[in-house]
């Protein structure tokens, strides 16, 4: 059973930045297709950032630019790496895996929610203005 725990979560100003982790539990984790998506008070939860298993990186429009995820296999984490962060990033950000192991994704299945089988439980981020 995969366990994905978050972390790196607070507060910071507008401009600032943050850096997220989460650690993955479970076999085949160098081979998953990793995920950050994102819940903001009265908005649905949305596709942030996603890694596939040849290292390839997606990202929504939103975050281009300025946030980066990475993979470290050898510790089963995933990162996300925030720069010029601005109100409109506070959410709860989650960590997921999908079952997906083939070489290449593609943007249409790394941002669909439905993709992911496991989830981390989030963390906060808050951007003051």
């Amino acid at each position: 059973q995969v366990q994905l725990v978050e972390s790196g979560g607070g507060l910071v100003q507008a401009g600032g930045s943050l850096s997220l982790s989460c650690a993955a539990s479970g076999r085949a984790f160098s081979e998953a297709v990793m995920g950050w998506f994102r819940l903001a008070p009265g908005k649905e939860r949305e596709f942030v950032a996603a890694i596939d298993r040849s290292g390839g990186t997606y990202y929504a429009d939103a975050v281009k630019g300025r946030f980066t995820i990475s993979r470290d296999s050898s510790k089963k984490t995933v990162s996300l790496q925030m720069n010029l962060l601005i109100p409109d990033d506070t959410a709860v950000y989650y960590c997921a895996r999908s079952p997906r192991t083939a070489f290449f994704a593609s943007y249409p299945y790394v941002s669909n929610q439905k993709s992911y089988e496991s989830w981390g439980q989030g963390t906060q981020v808050t951007v003051s203005s």
